[in-house]
């Protein structure tokens, strides 16, 4: 008999993994709380952007694969194997993650658990977690319930995540018996069978690798930029820096791009997270380090912001301000935490004209920062800007014509903030061209 699998909680990684389960094969229903999310993807609309995704469930809500449920009881009796995938935001005031939502989600599923199955967690928690929940899901699964706990982290990355989920780069099981391993291999095949490699590990382990991985990649995103403040200090290019360091193997070229550093709703709340829990743990030692890469990353954003207002003139009052991207990366229509809403914002309170565009994620914007303008096209965002900043690298800003975008500005002065334009081609359109960790010239 086919594995019937549920997934509990449809936001970015819940709707795309329970897409991706479909797509694998299998009978999939998905839960959520909200009953408007269900609605919409029960329709076939994705409640967000993700390139691929909303064609891949229109296809299998329409061949009677996946469908959507807010009845836990009702996923309780149709599942085999239960994915835990809510959010863990960062808790208001603190570092820590907010588990409550992984704790409910568990506790509401439990009861209903009538016969052998299989609750893998995908959530990123704080490691021990897991056992507690394990112990959770014992006490309140009926006394004939064969009801384990396994965890199974995500690596979802924005703009890739169903290539993400249907080829990831690894599968991390964190078990505690041999079935719980079985029962995910079972799920797994053919992700297994093309040659995905497995790591099977404890519960901490399973938890750690995520975090881990986070907290190793927003390091590296901000050594390069503290040595893009040092090339800033002494007239070096940052960029022709990151290319020779990423020719050393042991390094690498991946994520050594500076700029303005980076957001979303994954590495920032996540290496908080962390910091809390080895706090928590008596570890916190370990991880003050984290503090910096944090600490540089936002220094990043206050950099950006002093370079607008020295190609104002040194002051915003009076000034038009084009901003080229709101997302906190192509591909995406997330802003949480994004660093060039941060840079627009804190430019509109200095008084700044902020006039903000991106290809996908105005919607979202407007219900964050309703006070900032926001416009249909780059072209309509520059006209008559004293300053063109470029904050997010989606490929429609790269292809922009520097000669004909010259004749909509007041000035022709470009910040690039994520080092991804010409710097050449701007300047030979009579553009001042100024970039972070980059020379003048």
């Amino acid at each position: 008999m086919t594995l019937r699998v549920t997934v509990i909680g449809t936001g970015y990684l819940g709707a795309t993994h329970a897409v991706g389960m479909a797509e694998l094969g299998y009978e999939v229903l998905g839960l959520d709380v909200d009953v408007e999310k269900v609605a919409a993807l029960s329709a076939g609309r994705v409640p967000f952007y993700e390139p691929g995704l909303e064609e891949l469930l229109a296809k299998h809500i329409g061949s009677g694969r996946l469908r959507f449920t807010t009845d836990f009881a009702e996923v309780g009796a149709f599942g085999d194997v239960h994915f835990v995938c809510v959010g863990t935001p960062q808790k208001k005031g603190e570092f820590a993650a907010d588990m409550r939502y992984v704790d409910s989600a568990v506790e509401s599923l439990a009861p209903h658990l009538h016969g052998p199955a299989l609750v893998v967690g995908k959530s990123t928690v704080p490691v021990g977690s897991a056992g507690r929940l394990a112990e959770r899901l014992e006490e309140l699964a009926p006394a004939d319930a064969d009801a384990e706990l396994a965890w199974n982290p995500e690596f979802l990355r924005e703009g890739f995540a169903v290539k993400d989920t249907l080829h990831p780069d690894r599968l991390v099981f964190g078990v505690e018996s041999g079935s719980a391993e079985a029962r995910l291999r079972e799920v797994y095949a053919p992700i297994i069978e093309a040659g995905t490699p497995v790591v099977v590990c404890d519960f901490a382990t399973a938890e750690l690798v995520k975090v881990s991985a986070n907290a190793f990649l927003s390091t590296k995103i901000s050594f390069i930029n503290a040595m893009a403040e040092v090339c800033e200090a002494v007239g070096a290019d940052v960029v022709r820096l990151s290319e020779s360091l990423g020719h050393d193997e042991r390094i690498g070229r991946k994520f050594l791009g500076a700029g303005l550093g980076f957001g979303g709703g994954c590495l920032p709340k996540d290496i908080r997270a962390f910091m809390a829990r080895a706090g928590e743990l008596g570890a916190d030692q370990a991880l003050t380090f984290l503090r910096e890469v944090d600490a540089i990353n936002m220094r990043r954003r206050s950099k950006m912001v002093d370079l607008a207002r020295e190609q104002c003139g040194g002051g915003f009052l009076g000034r038009r301000v084009a901003v080229l991207g709101a997302a906190f990366k192509p591909d995406s229509d997330d802003i949480r935490d994004s660093p060039a809403l941060n840079v627009a914002g804190q430019i509109q309170l200095q008084g700044g004209q902020v006039t903000v565009y991106d290809p996908k994620a105005l919607d979202n914007a407007r219900k964050m920062y309703p006070a900032l303008s926001y416009a249909e096209s780059p072209q309509e965002a520059a006209e008559g800007a004293h300053v063109v900043l470029h904050l997010t690298e989606w490929r429609e800003f790269r292809e922009l014509d520097p000669a004909a975008f010259g004749e909509l500005v007041a000035d022709r002065r470009i910040l690039d903030g994520r080092n991804a334009l010409d710097p050449e081609l701007w300047r030979a359109a009579g553009w001042t061209y100024r970039a972070l960790g980059r020379p003048n010239a």
